[in-house]
């Protein structure tokens, strides 16, 4: 029996600032609710971080207007400060996060395991816009 490899579906961005920045606002859950979200009319009002081998996140997003929501969470399988983040998510898809340091700047390269309910496009569109959102919000604070 073949068992078929996921798609890996990579977003990325150069962010002006330094790794050490960029890592904490990634990473702190007050910082993740202020980013966190695909679309100006959704939100992440609660974040939780254990950042560590083991450890599990958990931000819920929610739409605005409070038609439906849900809990994106998972587990922790790297945490090397500054350089990787790895997770498996509850439904066993792989995310691999790279924190490239290049000085003042910071390339974060986001590569997941795409789903098969909906179009891979459509997957990536809405992770760089989260993406796009932490970029924004990390150069403006």
């Amino acid at each position: 029996m073949e068992t078929s490899q996921p798609t890996k579906v990579t977003v990325q961005a150069v962010i002006q600032a330094p790794v050490e920045k960029v890592w904490r606002y990634w990473t702190e859950p007050d910082h993740i609710t202020k980013w966190n979200q695909a679309s100006e009319d959704w939100h992440a009002p609660r974040a939780e971080n254990d950042l560590r081998v083991g450890g599990k996140f958990l931000t819920r997003m929610e739409a605005k207007d409070g038609s439906m929501g849900f809990d994106f969470g998972g587990v922790y399988d790297v945490a090397n400060r500054h350089e990787a983040i790895g997770y498996t998510m509850e439904d066993g898809r792989r995310v691999d996060i790279a924190f490239v340091d290049q000085g003042n700047e910071t390339k974060v390269i986001e590569t997941f395991d795409a789903e098969s309910s909906n179009p891979v496009e459509f997957q990536q569109a809405g992770w760089q816009a989260i993406m796009d959102n932490f970029k924004a919000y990390t150069e403006q604070n």
